[in-house]
């Protein structure tokens, strides 16, 4: 393993590969993604899971095909299993000016000038569903089951976001909760070489950057109620 920050390390291949949106932040932060406790409050969570439950305006979630225009029209429910919801005008409205509020952190944490970002992308995760693993700007390359590169098919995503509406809870002492549900890092490990595991609370914003030293999944959702807000951002390195 090879760190790539004070607390974190990734596993060496990547340093290998051929992967053409290689890119790390700061190696002098704690952690290589940015943790924003409570983006949006607990009431704003509360009143859009509401707003959900009560909207018929859900599509199966698809995956992306060759590019950011295309995608597979199998749904291909081995592997990921969401539904897509569309945002209301009035919470994304909110949830663009809490954005523009942090967009300076943002900015100093990956070393990057954001500049324009996809449509936000409500995903609804209830019992059973998941996402396997993943990267969000690039396919994998794989020679006789060995990854030997990645793909670039989305390289305007620079930074990922996902805002977490619900919390993890394995209790479910909460209305909007849920257990199992774990944002994964596959390829990122801690100090006790396990590999790097969220449970955000509900509110919490988590940044990444979108290439695959970033590959990630959703594990599937035991019961409850798993909902997040997903958005890709374009920037400028500097």
């Amino acid at each position: 393993m090879t760190q790539i920050s004070n607390k974190i390390y990734c596993d060496d291949f990547l340093l290998h590969v051929d992967m053409p949106t290689k890119l790390l932040p700061n190696p002098y932060h704690d952690l290589p993604f940015l943790v924003i406790k409570n983006f949006l409050s607990s009431e704003n969570c509360e009143h859009i899971c509401d707003a959900i439950q009560e909207s018929n305006n859900a599509c199966d979630a698809k995956i992306r095909k060759s590019s950011d225009l295309v995608l597979d029209e199998a749904l291909k429910t081995d592997i990921r299993k969401t539904k897509i919801y569309d945002l209301e005008t009035l919470y994304t409205n909110v949830y663009k000016s809490v954005f523009l509020e942090h967009k300076e952190e943002i900015e100093a944490f990956f070393s990057v000038v954001l500049t324009t970002s996809t449509q936000i992308q409500m995903l609804e995760y209830t019992k059973g569903s998941f996402y396997k693993a993943h990267s969000d700007d690039s396919n994998v390359l794989l020679k006789e089951s060995e990854i030997v590169g990645f793909l670039p098919v989305a390289p305007q995503r620079k930074v990922t976001s996902v805002l977490f509406l619900t919390e993890h809870d394995e209790t479910l002492t909460t209305p909007y909760s849920f257990s199992g549900g774990e944002l994964v890092f596959n390829y990122l490990y801690d100090e006790t070489q396990q590999n790097v595991k969220l449970s955000p609370q509900k509110g919490d914003m988590v940044l990444f950057l979108s290439n695959p030293f970033f590959t990630h999944e959703v594990l599937p959702v035991k019961e409850g109620y798993r909902l997040t807000l997903v958005q890709w951002h374009d920037a400028i390195v500097q």
